[in-house]
């Protein structure tokens, strides 16, 4: 019954969305001699199988462009700036799951029984925490909407805005309170200036010219779609739509001095010239920022790794109960009252701003005949998070602060990482087909490894997306317009990979050694391109799990767009890997039974759906419970 009131309501605020926007009345773009300002209003309305209302964000973003010719040496010079501000209003509308009362009690599995967060054992007087401190309330058991305990770690994850319930919430990082997420634009960064930039040239005698782009903005390299292999120059917004929003809505502008040397036609050597050869210098001189990957008590939280991060920090803050911990076997174990400053997550080490910590960038990039190239390089920090074990922590059972082999408490980095790659596009005639290649080898990455002492080890990585794009008649379906078919295939590579099997199963790294993920895009266009039908999947081959978006864009009139579409996830799901409850960092303490000779740091492979089997399932097997329905009005002018 409470779903399909929910179901009700989403539907309800998507109606009252659209007419909005449909009784708008707007005048066209602003146009004055070299100044062109135009924009959009949008309401998003997103409603998610389980939970009613999953989005309803409503957009204001203005695009403005002011030439203003040549200045001294400069040619061609233009201001350009980019505003965008939204409101999600699901953090009011449907506050019970995404806003102040998110969460509850929970109860977590143990060889006791089901037992309150509260309720576990504490073995000696170290372990235990304060529940005044850390109540069982405003959480959710990690993971809980993919999968059960399943004698397997879980603990409680407070899921309230930091405002409403700082547990968790760590400092810098991921502390986002209401208003950063009811007006994500509007915070310390300033993203209401979503781009902000000028554009100058300078021509030199020979013909060629150097073209330089400073400001707020976004970088583009590479030629693919959805997963990225070059195009790493920006971070990305995951928390808007997860992987499925268009790169450029979701990329993070950075402030960023770009300078091109274009050269033209150009000879080589003797009987050897490039119709287009361009040299590239990008530098990234803004403070570092890492992709957001989605705060717990987000609608969209990617692999889940916001939660599981919150839920480590409050373990490490506040102390909590984990579920099947104690004398863990395969079989389960004790429910366990741990304290303050024994696992967890203790801080995130934000990069702060020096010039060491700015990231730089090298391109070429040209034409010869009907084939396009470009070689990079780069170095820049992660964007995304490495937790690094063996800090200092409390020994729950006989109170001695130390550093302990294996034990699950980290700090958060964003390591240093050099790219090189490159990538090809060629058109042959032959077949009418658009072929694309693109390919990054990596140095300094790190992953999470259950063989290492400090639970995490370096590796290089080689990625590559192989592509093609297609006009196809299909005179069965349309006599008059041909569909596009764009498909492409994503590998992923880790050459340092290490994996071995233990007494109760598989430890080292969680991800797949070798893996590879496929998309489709078949898109259709009716009435001279006004309805446009069209489908995107993606099938991660490892992971076994789907995601299939249909989608129909109706232009109602040049300025009115009605698009309709759906996100449905098929697969396995939740997956399996060590979890370290049987890594014995407190030995002899720890030593997991059924285990011969367990030495100080070395883990049996005793696994868990939590926290390491998200990297197996991958983005797409940990929304497997994300199916929703869309629907997207937008009125531009």
């Amino acid at each position: 019954m409470q779903t399909t009131i929910k179901g009700l309501r989403f539907w309800c605020y998507t109606l009252a969305g659209s007419a909005s926007l449909a009784l708008l009345t707007m005048t066209g773009t602003v146009a004055a001699k070299d100044t062109r300002v135009n924009g959009y209003v949008e309401n998003a309305s997103y409603g998610r199988e389980g939970v009613g209302l999953s989005k309803f964000r409503n957009t204001l973003q203005m695009e403005m462009e002011k030439g203003a010719g040549d200045v001294g040496i400069l040619s061609n010079v233009k201001f350009n700036a980019t505003l965008r501000a939204s409101y999600d209003g699901v953090y009011d509308l449907n506050d019970d799951e995404y806003g102040r009362n998110a969460g509850g009690p929970i109860q977590l599995q143990g060889t006791q029984g089901n037992v309150p967060h509260g309720g576990g054992i504490a073995p000696t007087p170290f372990f235990g925490f304060d529940t005044t401190q850390n109540p069982n309330e405003g959480m959710v058991v990690l993971g809980e909407h993919l999968h059960g305990q399943d004698n397997g770690v879980a603990f409680g994850v407070p899921v309230r805005p930091c405002d409403e319930d700082s547990r968790g919430c760590i400092v810098g990082y991921l502390d986002k309170d209401t208003n950063d997420l009811r007006y994500q634009e509007f915070n310390d960064r300033a993203d209401v200036i979503r781009e902000l930039y000028a554009d100058f040239n300078i021509n030199f005698a020979n013909g060629n010219i150097l073209s330089t782009r400073l400001g707020k903005q976004q970088v583009i390299w590479g030629r693919t779609d959805l997963f990225r292999v070059l195009d790493v120059i920006n971070p990305v917004d995951f928390s808007r739509n997860n992987i499925y929003d268009e790169l450029e809505d979701i990329r993070i502008p950075m402030w960023i001095l770009r300078t091109d040397y274009r050269m033209g036609p150009t000879e080589v050597f003797e009987g050897f010239a490039f119709d287009d050869l361009n040299f590239q210098v990008v530098w990234n001189f803004d403070k570092f920022r890492p992709h957001d990957i989605g705060q717990c008590g987000q609608p969209n939280v990617i692999l889940d790794a916001g939660c599981f991060l919150r839920g480590m920090n409050n373990l490490w803050e506040n102390g909590g109960t984990v579920a099947n911990f104690a004398g863990a076997t395969p079989d389960g174990g004790f429910a366990t009252d741990f304290g303050p400053g024994q696992i967890g997550i203790r801080k995130a080490h934000m990069p702060s701003w020096s010039l060491s910590n700015t990231q730089l960038g090298l391109k070429t990039e040209g034409v010869y005949g009907d084939l396009g190239f470009s070689l990079n390089a780069l170095t820049y920090r992660s964007q995304l998070p490495s937790l690094r074990g063996e800090i200092p922590a409390q020994n729950a059972f006989n109170g001695q602060t130390d550093v302990y082999p294996s034990l699950i408490a980290f700090d958060i980095h964003f390591p240093r990482v050099n790219l090189v790659g490159g990538s090809v596009d060629y058109y042959a005639q032959g077949v009418d087909t658009v072929f694309r290649v693109e390919t990054a080898y990596t140095s300094g990455e790190e992953f999470a490894n259950t063989l290492r002492k400090e639970l995490y080890s370096e590796s290089d990585v080689l990625r590559y997306v192989v592509g093609a794009d297609k006009n196809i008649f299909i005179p069965a379906l349309n006599e008059s317009q041909a569909f596009l078919f764009s498909g492409q295939i994503f590998g992923q590579h880790i050459l340092d990979h290490e994996r071995e099997d233990r007494t109760y199963g598989e430890a080292g790294i969680p991800d797949y050694e070798h893996n590879w993920t496929a998309t489709l895009l078949v898109q259709g266009f009716y009435m001279n391109g006004r309805l446009t039908p069209k489908i995107i999947t993606a099938h991660d081959f490892r992971a076994q799990a789907t995601a299939i978006a249909p989608s129909v864009d109706w232009l109602v009139n040049d300025n009115f767009k009605l698009t309709l579409g759906g996100n449905f996830k098929v697969g396995d799901g939740a997956r399996e890997f060590d979890d370290c409850r049987s890594c014995n960092p407190w030995d002899p303490f720890t030593q997991t039974p059924g285990v011969v000779n367990h030495q100080p740091g070395e883990s049996a492979g005793l696994s868990g759906s939590e926290p390491l089997g998200r990297f197996q399932s991958g983005p797409i097997g940990m929304a497997q419970k994300e199916d929703e329905i869309q629907l997207t009005a937008r009125y531009s002018f």
